[in-house]
């Protein structure tokens, strides 16, 4: 998900500094030899970064084009601000496709010509669209997709005697049997139907909360025929499908106990661990609990559609080709090579990480390259109901403003849902106007 506001503090440094690529700056001298130094958003010596290097060591025996990968997780912004101080950017990075945005506005990417990148026209259109910045230019290309799915104990709902869930109604009614029904057996009222991630943490709240807003036909800020924002959290919709939201913790009390102060690695804890029976969440966590938990003990099944429509929550990863690079052919050559059916179907081998999460590529079938079934749920949920957030300079202070509000209105049960939600959108009409991109 979208990083926190850390990375937007940390960019406003970097703006005046990095200009490596920007208006102005002196054209870099370029060796389509150079090697390319790759930074890569995960854990040092982790599945991750194995995999990456895996495909790294592919692109240099196709192209004899050396990649030297670097993985960072921690305070990977920080130390992207550094190297971007230092006029000294590593030439590849792999960062969020919500970060792109923030990455623009800092002027530390370069902008893409996708008649460079081959294969670029195999893209799936809702992969390009969100590689896009709000000037229509492209600056990343996008390479992993993914979406959400909703995780259910199938011991638990066998047990009960009830269905798949379709619709929201039928996922409280599942909810509160997993609150009431004590479906472990242990003779304890300790378990409960939803895990929630609903801290204010990098935003954690929002993120998670617009797989329902969207659903349920509301909007965190709607785009006006002009391209400019206007908020959109105190509409008719936005509020209906908050405080359906708010009522899973306050009314039906189907989520775990502590959700507002929970980001998701304690969250995944609750489902692991038999204390959350649901859970909406993207298919990187299934190796981990299919180890933890067992394959056998849950299913996978599409999030249960809202009052309007199944909109769940895209996101993915982009290939960024960074400012003052002195091999611009050899990053061409790199996300050519990620976006390709062969990299692809590479990016997503293994059991236990996927650099590829689901394909953007349209002549990939995940169903040839993963005979599980219930990755082909979540290849469906995005290409017929994934939506990104919108790309705006800054997304990073529209998430977290909107997390605060949501994640005040299931930690306090006695506050206006309405009022909370108007003075909301004041705030973000103010992000807006801030960002250059607020209707008037």
């Amino acid at each position: 998900m979208s990083r926190s506001l850390r990375w937007f503090a940390a960019g406003v440094a970097v703006v005046a500094v990095a200009g490596c690529g920007a208006g102005g700056a002196k054209p870099v001298a370029q060796d389509p030899k150079a090697p390319l130094e790759l930074w890569t958003r995960t854990t040092p010596g982790g599945d991750g970064e194995k995999g990456m290097k895996k495909l790294a060591s592919a692109f240099e025996a196709a192209t004899g084009q050396k990649v030297v990968v670097t993985a960072i997780f921690d305070d990977f912004e920080t130390k992207l601000s550094q190297r971007a101080a230092q006029k000294d950017l590593p030439d590849l990075v792999l960062n969020d496709s919500s970060q792109l945005g923030t990455m623009v506005s800092q002027g530390i990417v370069r902008p893409v010509d996708l008649a460079a990148v081959k294969g670029s026209e195999q893209l799936l259109e809702s992969a390009l669209a969100v590689g896009k910045s709000g000037d229509g230019k492209m600056y990343g290309v996008p390479y992993s997709a993914q979406a959400s799915a909703l995780l259910i104990r199938k011991d638990w709902r066998q047990k009960t005697g009830l269905a798949v869930p379709k619709t929201w109604d039928d996922l409280v009614t599942l909810g509160k049997a997993f609150t009431t029904q004590d479906p472990d057996g242990n003779g304890k009222a300790d378990t409960y139907g939803l895990a929630v991630p609903g801290s204010t943490k990098r935003g954690y709240a929002s993120w998670y909360f617009s797989n329902f807003l969207w659903a349920g036909g509301g909007d965190f800020i709607a785009k006006q025929p002009d391209g400019k924002y206007k908020p959109a959290m105190s509409t008719p919709e936005s509020v209906a499908a908050t405080k359906w939201f708010r009522d899973l913790a306050c009314s039906s009390k189907v989520i775990q106990p502590g959700a507002a102060t929970m980001d998701t690695p304690p969250t995944n804890e609750t489902f692991e661990a038999g204390r959350t029976g649901m859970y909406v969440v993207g298919p990187y966590l299934l190796p981990r609990f299919d180890a933890g938990l067992g394959k056998d003990k849950y299913e996978v099944v599409p999030v249960p559609k809202g009052p309007k429509d199944s909109t769940v929550l895209a996101e993915g990863g982009s290939v960024y080709l960074m400012a003052g690079s002195a091999n611009e052919a050899g990053q061409n050559a790199f996300a050519s090579f990620m976006i390709s059916a062969d990299g692809q179907k590479l990016g997503m081998e293994g059991q236990k990480a996927f650099n590829v999460q689901l394909p953007v590529n349209k002549s990939v079938d995940i169903t040839t390259v993963r005979k599980d079934p219930r990755w082909k749920v979540y290849a469906d949920a995005y290409r017929d109901n994934g939506r990104y957030a919108p790309s705006i300079p800054n997304w990073t202070p529209v998430r977290q403003d909107t997390a605060d509000t949501v994640n005040a209105l299931i930690a306090d049960c006695d506050l206006d849902v309405q009022a909370e939600l108007t003075k909301l959108d004041t705030k973000l009409a103010d992000v807006l106007k801030q960002q250059g991109v607020g209707a008037q």
